[in-house]
């Protein structure tokens, strides 16, 4: 179907707002401006900000083997939901995408089920144990976007540079979960003055840091893009500064949660919808992330969307997994948050939800360019409601923002030339 989008407002590259129309011709954008209707089907955008689709480069979508927390069709459901047209998904799942036989499954299964653009990373080793690397090329031919451990961090040097040297050859990222587990001790959540007060074991600062000032010389080593999966500590933004002026290529994504809240805002050490890894850290290292996003440090805002059961959540909270979702409320979070309240503006907040991880990983989307495909999102500014897990078209409803009041919600998410969710429609 064929569609002409009308009276939308476009940012302009001066961060104004132009009221615009967007005509959409067999999956493609065709023209940009003030257009009439040749015959079209019309969606009257009136009111709404029209921006390229939003790039998520760090979601959880659990299939296989983790079908009671999430599935290819009801993660991306939620994705368009929450205005997203193309995610990545971690390898984290059983069993792993680690062989080019499982990596075109994954990809058949994609195609079979996704309702946005559904980038699959595989695995660097096997089973992610760290140990036994991964047929890079067999992967990269089968699909795989980049290559990634999440979840757990590679624990010796040797491993690391070895893959970073074999990715860099095929002109692939290594994308890191940035985490020395010989300084977790058994750590539920950041070691500061509430998991002392709580009686809590803390996971410190330095377990993430070590593991970046690490990588960032083996990427400089084997000339790899080194990517930093949810940067978290203020040692980490400064460690990450220092390689780029260095001219390592090195890149790093930073999550809303993280973005948002501290230890200081967790409620209760029992409430397990707080608790993600990494975790909430201190006052300073939330400031120190807001920082290194706006300087440049931080590339990109990824959500981390981690669904669980609410029976596995429910458990104390030093058993309980890590992980909580985000697709449905990034945005309106963050406009709320970071945009309303003057820490950025709407285009930087747009382009670091857009551009910026699309540029980082060369993908071509995150654009409203004439040719590009048609993944589009409109979103209402004004309306205003509260977070209502509920709701969710995701199957986990583990997080911490229930109840927050946000304007800025997503009301239509076309993914090439089609929409995929709109409010009020049958979605």
């Amino acid at each position: 179907m064929n569609w002409l989008i009308k009276n939308g407002k476009v940012l302009q590259d001066n961060g104004e707002l132009k009221e615009m129309d967007i005509r959409v011709k067999d999956g493609l954008i065709a023209e940009v401006g003030n257009l009439e209707n040749r015959g079209e089907e019309e969606y009257d955008a009136a009111g709404l900000l029209i921006t390229p689709g939003l790039v998520d480069l760090h979601i959880h979508l659990r299939e296989p083997g983790g079908e009671q927390k999430e599935t290819i069709e009801t993660g991306t459901k939620a994705a368009a939901k929450g205005g997203f047209t193309t995610v990545a998904s971690m390898p984290n799942t059983n069993p792993v995408p680690d062989n080019p036989d499982q990596m075109e499954w994954l990809v058949g299964r994609i195609k079979e089920t996704a309702h946005v653009n559904v980038l699959p990373y595989a695995a660097i080793t096997h089973g992610l144990q760290g140990e036994e690397l991964v047929d890079f090329k067999g992967l990269k031919e089968a699909g795989a976007f980049a290559f990634t451990d999440d979840g757990v961090g590679i624990q010796t040097a040797a491993k690391m540079y070895e893959a970073m040297q074999k990715a860099a050859e095929l002109d692939m990222a290594i994308v890191a979960h940035c985490e020395d587990n010989s300084l977790i001790y058994g750590g539920a959540l950041h070691e500061g003055e509430f998991s002392r007060k709580s009686g809590v074991p803390g996971i410190p600062s330095i377990c993430e840091s070590v593991h970046i000032a690490r990588d960032v010389l083996l990427a400089e080593a084997a000339d790899c893009h080194y990517h930093v999966c949810h940067i978290s500590t203020k040692e980490s933004v400064r460690t990450v500064r220092d390689a780029k002026r260095a001219g390592i290529k090195v890149t790093a994504e930073v999550s809303p949660h993280h973005l948002l809240l501290c230890d200081e805002d967790i409620p209760d050490a029992n409430d397990t919808n707080f608790k993600m890894n990494p975790p909430l850290r201190g006052k300073e290292d939330r400031e120190a992330l807001i920082e290194g996003l706006l300087d440049g440090t931080i590339d990109f805002i990824a959500t981390d969307h981690a669904p669980h059961t609410a029976e596995d959540k429910a458990k104390k909270v030093t058993e309980a997994p890590f992980g909580i979702v985000g697709l449905e409320t990034a945005f309106p979070l963050l406009y709320t948050h970071f945009v309303e309240k003057g820490y950025c503006t709407l285009k930087q907040l747009v382009d670091w939800m857009t551009a910026a991880p699309s540029n980082t990983f060369k993908l071509g989307c995150g654009t409203l360019d004439i040719g590009k495909p048609a993944d589009i999102t409109l979103i209402d500014l004004e309306k205003e409601q509260k977070i209502d897990s509920g709701k969710f078209l995701s199957k986990g409803k583990n997080t911490p923002f229930s109840g927050w009041t946000c304007k800025g919600w997503p009301a239509a998410t076309f993914v090439n030339g089609e929409i995929k969710w709109s409010e009020g429609r049958d979605n």
